[in-house]
């Protein structure tokens, strides 16, 4: 067996073993010299898969670290990968683990002996309670990323704090939704973002508020000094990858500010970066209650803004409220949720 650097030890994806039922890695996501390149594949059809790229690519390198003299994708292999490391949140361990099995699965359609983990292994687990953050502890967060210093390494990361996590919050965005925005996606002459391939494979357009939006051209401004040619509206100065800020430095990052502003959660809710988005959604219809507005006339509005899609998803928020706020008036609830179902 030859060592990894010139086999495809390990059914990393970025290389190759070179017997007769493993062809060079490449071919198997990049399609060089087959049409059956899982990424290419993916574009075809019209997906991103930049994040899951990412993901890949990271695979790449644990594979030729750890599993150097492995020629096959083993059952060993994905169970280490499938490990949960260290503070690591359950939803991003699921996502990247899952896409090791449509890596394993392609491989095997196309003739590549691949361990295809079972369906179950990545079941969730009911739902998340979210953390609904408070107002004044939105304050005392962003007061703690406004202060975020330059850094020689990083030179642009105080701004995008700034405005990344802003924009998830007052766009009720997903966190990858903000991370992989394109430069062209931001319209800052309309006042637009675009959202592009989302959760089920889903397109919208979301509105952007005056603050919002100067917060914005100010950040594009100085930003465009330092990476005239970016690519990402938030471009990350990491060698890995393609620009593209990654969860894992978005997640403890995130945690850092929380951490210095003094936010801890309660009662075993940890807050993440997608409660702010949760906190939009719940914010939003709070606010929609007390000006007197009709809720269910509201929620197909705010579902569609925010990309559900199912009403219910979205009706989840209002369930939230009466533990939320003392003066929430009183709503038939059970009334509520059978209009939403039916």
């Amino acid at each position: 067996m030859k060592h990894a650097s010139t086999k495809y030890a390990s059914c990393s994806p970025f290389k190759s073993c070179e017997k007769a039922e493993l062809k060079h890695a490449k071919q198997y996501l990049f399609g060089e010299t087959t049409e059956y390149g899982l990424i290419e594949k993916k574009r075809s059809l019209g997906y991103d898969y930049y994040e899951s790229e990412r993901i890949l690519r990271t695979f790449d390198e644990f594979c030729r670290e750890q599993f150097p003299c492995e020629t096959h994708l083993t059952a060993k292999i994905v169970m280490r990968w499938a490990e949960q490391t260290g503070t690591e949140q359950n939803l991003f361990r699921l996502n990247r683990v899952s896409v090791i099995r449509e890596l394993a699965r392609h491989m095997n359609s196309v003739g590549c002996q691949a361990y295809i983990l079972p369906l179950d292994f990545t079941k969730k687990t009911g739902r998340h309670i979210p953390y609904i953050f408070s107002y004044e502890e939105l304050a005392r967060l962003f007061r703690e990323i406004d202060s975020c210093a330059p850094s020689l390494n990083a030179p642009t990361r105080h701004l995008v704090v700034s405005v990344i996590f802003r924009m998830i919050y007052c766009c009720g965005l997903r966190p990858v939704e903000a991370r992989r925005l394109r430069r062209e996606d931001v319209s800052l002459r309309d006042g637009v973002v675009k959202i592009l391939e989302s959760k089920g494979h889903k397109d919208r357009i979301v509105v952007l508020s005056e603050s919002m939006l100067a917060l914005c051209v100010t950040y594009d401004q100085r930003a465009d000094t330092i990476y005239p040619d970016r690519k990402y509206f938030f471009q990350s100065p990491s060698a890995r990858g393609d620009g593209m800020y990654s969860m894992e430095w978005m997640i403890p990052t995130f945690r850092r500010f929380l951490h210095s502003a003094g936010i801890f959660g309660y009662a075993g809710v940890t807050p993440r970066t997608y409660d702010l988005r949760h906190s939009f959604a719940t914010h939003r219809l709070y606010q929609w209650i007390k000006e007197g507005k009709d809720v269910n006339a509201c929620l197909a509005y705010l579902s569609e803004y925010m990309g559900h899609a199912n009403l219910s998803d979205t009706a989840y928020y209002i369930h939230l409220l009466p533990t939320l706020y003392t003066d929430f008036p009183e709503l038939h609830l059970d009334t509520f949720q059978t209009e939403v179902r039916s």
